[in-house]
C-alpha cells in the first residue's frame, strides 16, 4: 500500500488525487492532508479518509480544525506544518498554488520522497536550486502537469537508457489556445474577468484559468520542461491544440515524433504519478476510437499573446528571472482579477517588471524569494502609476 500525502487538499489537482484514490483504494492510502483555509471541505476529506496529519495554513483557523477532526489526528499549521507533511509520506503531492509551493517542493526532495509535482511555480522560480536535490537518494520527481506527464511519458523508455539527450530532437508542448484564440485586437481589449474564466476545456483555479488564456502558464510550462528534462529553449517548441487530446510530443532525431493522447481528464497525470512506475487500472480520459476524432494544430499569435513570449525570454536568462516574472505575472493577475487592471494589461506590467530585472544569480533561497518579491513590486509600482490606469 503506498501512502500519500496531499497537500493543497481542497484545490483542483488535491480534489482529483483523492478521486483516484478513491478509485484505488486497494493501491493508496491518505497518510496526510493539507489546505490554506478551506476550512470545511478539508474538515469532509478528513473525516472521510482518516489521515494521521493534517495541516491548516491559516493560523487563526488552527483552534477550530482541531476541534473538528477526529481524535488521533494530529493537527499542524502554517507553512512549517506543510513543510513537515512534506516527509509524512511516500508519495507527496504538491498542489499548493502559486509560489508558497516551493517550500514543499524542497521538502519532499530532501526528505528523499517522490514528488507529485503539479505546482510548477516552485519548480520554475527555484530551478538551479530543485536540481541538485533530484539527486538525493530517493528523492523522485514526477511531474502532474498534463502536459508534462505526457513528456515524461513519451521520453520514459529513452530515460530509462540514459539516451535522451542523444536521440530527442525536441520537445513540444500543446496549448488549447485558451478562450480567446482567433480573437483579434480589439476583442482582446474588452475580456472581462468572467470572459478569462471561462476556460474551453480544463476546470482548474482562477489563477491558472487566467495563465492559460494569456499563455503564460504555457511560457511557465516551457520553463519547466526546460528543468525537467534539461531540454535548451531551442528545442522546446509550443503549438497550439484546441481539441486537448494530444498533450503534447517528442521529436526524434531519425524523424520519429511519439506523443501521448486522452482526453481531457487530470486524473490521468495524477494516478501516473501516484503509481510510478506502475499504472493504474482504472481508466481516466480514454479515447473511444470507435468514434470520429478530429485534431488540429497551428502556430501561437505571439503578437496577441505576449505572456509566451516573455517566459521564453526570461528562461533564456536563467538565474533569477523565472523568479522575477513569476512574481510579476501573480501580482498582474492578481490586478486583473481585482479590477485594476485590464487583460491585456497584464503582459503590459509583466514585461515593464522584467526590465528592472536586476540579474542576480539564483545561489540560495533567499535569492529567489528577493527575485519574486522584487518582480511583484514592479507590477505593483506600474499598476499604481497613473499610467497603469488606462492599460
Amino acid at each position: 500500500m503506498t501512502t500519500v500525502a496531499v497537500l493543497g487538499s481542497t484545490g483542483s489537482i488535491g480534489t482529483q488525487t483523492l478521486d483516484v484514490v478513491r478509485a484505488q483504494q486497494d493501491k493508496f492510502q491518505i497518510e496526510s492532508l493539507a489546505a490554506w483555509s478551506s476550512l470545511e471541505l478539508l474538515v469532509a476529506q478528513v473525516r472521510e479518509f482518516r489521515p494521521k496529519q493534517v495541516a491548516i495554513g491559516r493560523e487563526d483557523l488552527f483552534e477550530e480544525l482541531r476541534r473538528l477532526v477526529p481524535s488521533g489526528t494530529e493537527v499542524l499549521t502554517g507553512p512549517l506544518g506543510f513543510e513537515e507533511l512534506a516527509g509524512s509520506a511516500d508519495v507527496i503531492v504538491n498542489g499548493v498554488v502559486g509560489f508558497a509551493g516551493l517550500g514543499v517542493t524542497l521538502s519532499s526532495l530532501s526528505a528523499g520522497k517522490r514528488l507529485a509535482l503539479a505546482n510548477k511555480e516552485s519548480l520554475i522560480a527555484a530551478g538551479p536550486l530543485v536540481q541538485p536535490m533530484r539527486a538525493i537518494p530517493g528523492a523522485e520527481l514526477i511531474p502532474v502537469d498534463s502536459e508534462h506527464c505526457a513528456l515524461h511519458q513519451c521520453l520514459r523508455a529513452d530515460l530509462e537508457l540514459g539516451n535522451s539527450s542523444r536521440y530527442l530532437r525536441e520537445l513540444v508542448l500543446t496549448a488549447s489556445g485558451g478562450p480567446f484564440r482567433g480573437w483579434n485586437e480589439e476583442q482582446l481589449a474588452s475580456v472581462t474577468v468572467n470572459d478569462a474564466l471561462n476556460h474551453p476545456t480544463w476546470s482548474m483555479g482562477p489563477k491558472i484559468t487566467i495563465d492559460s488564456s494569456t499563455l503564460m502558464n504555457k511560457g511557465l510550462e516551457v520553463i519547466e520542461a526546460h528543468e525537467l528534462f534539461g531540454v535548451g529553449y531551442d528545442d522546446i517548441k509550443v503549438v497550439v491544440h484546441p481539441q486537448s487530446i494530444v498533450h503534447s510530443m517528442a521529436s526524434f532525431v531519425d524523424g520519429t515524433t511519439i506523443a501521448q493522447l486522452s482526453k481531457p481528464d487530470m486524473r490521468l497525470p495524477i494516478g501516473y504519478a501516484l503509481a510510478f512506475p506502475e499504472r493504474i487500472d482504472t481508466e481516466f480520459g480514454a479515447l473511444d476510437w470507435d468514434a470520429a476524432i478530429s485534431m488540429d494544430f497551428e502556430p501561437p499569435n505571439l503578437d496577441s499573446f505576449p505572456c509566451l513570449g516573455l517566459a521564453f525570454d526570461a528562461g533564456r536568462l536563467g538565474e533569477t528571472a523565472p523568479a522575477w516574472l513569476n512574481g510579476a505575472n501573480e501580482a498582474a493577475v492578481a490586478g486583473f482579477l481585482q479590477g485594476s487592471i485590464s487583460w491585456t494589461g497584464i503582459a503590459a506590467a509583466i514585461s515593464a517588471s522584467l526590465d528592472k530585472y536586476d540579474g542576480e544569480r539564483a545561489d540560495c533561497v533567499e535569492s529567489v524569494i528577493r527575485a519574486d518579491q522584487r518582480g511583484r513590486e514592479c507590477v505593483e509600482n506600474f499598476l499604481a502609476d497613473k499610467s497603469a490606469k488606462n492599460v
